[in-house]
């Protein structure tokens, strides 16, 4: 009778785990893209994030939505001025394995931005200018947002001056 009676609440205690836990999953697998109308994203310079002739920033997503929602791939990211028109060439892809990364509410992914120092280039392939931000699409899922970043950047698309690495859970 004492065994029976032990493994009654154990059994239920195993029953409520299960069924606790199991939403959480199943929440992970049918999450859908996020939107960038329940993203917040900024960028921000990375700690001891310079080397010769570049700087490296922290783009980050920020899920401020009430539903859990996920991001993959590279983020496309352009220079822009205080217009939000386009400056010089997109950034291209460093190095790195795309990777799908679920958001819950409040939690937040990164990818990393390479810029090279606009100086490095010859005057007659660059024509340097001022960027006022950064316009970045949400990798994986769907529109694109302007964070405000000033640095100085090529007009001339022929020069590349942006590089980004794909999404990645924040540390």
């Amino acid at each position: 009778m004492k065994a029976r009676l032990l493994f009654t609440p154990l059994a239920a205690a195993a029953l409520l785990a299960a069924a606790v836990l199991a939403p959480t999953a199943a929440e992970a697998t049918a999450a859908k893209a996020c939107p960038a109308s329940g993203l917040v994203i900024w960028a921000g310079e990375e700690p001891g994030g310079g080397t010769a002739g570049s700087v490296y920033y922290r783009i980050e997503f920020t899920n401020l939505s009430g539903a859990t929602c996920t991001l993959s791939g590279y983020p496309k990211v352009n220079a822009v001025d205080l217009k939000g028109r386009r400056i010089g060439a997109p950034a291209t892809h460093e190095a790195g394995k795309a990777r799908r990364v679920t958001l819950a509410p409040g939690k937040s992914a990164t990818a990393t931005l390479r810029i090279v120092d606009a100086l490095n280039f010859p005057t007659n392939q660059c024509k340097v200018t001022i960027a006022a931000g950064l316009r970045v699409s949400v990798p994986g899922g769907t529109g694109t947002k302007v964070a405000p970043l000033a640095f100085e950047t090529c007009a001339d698309a022929s020069s590349k001056t942006l590089a980004v690495a794909p999404v990645a859970p924040a540390a």
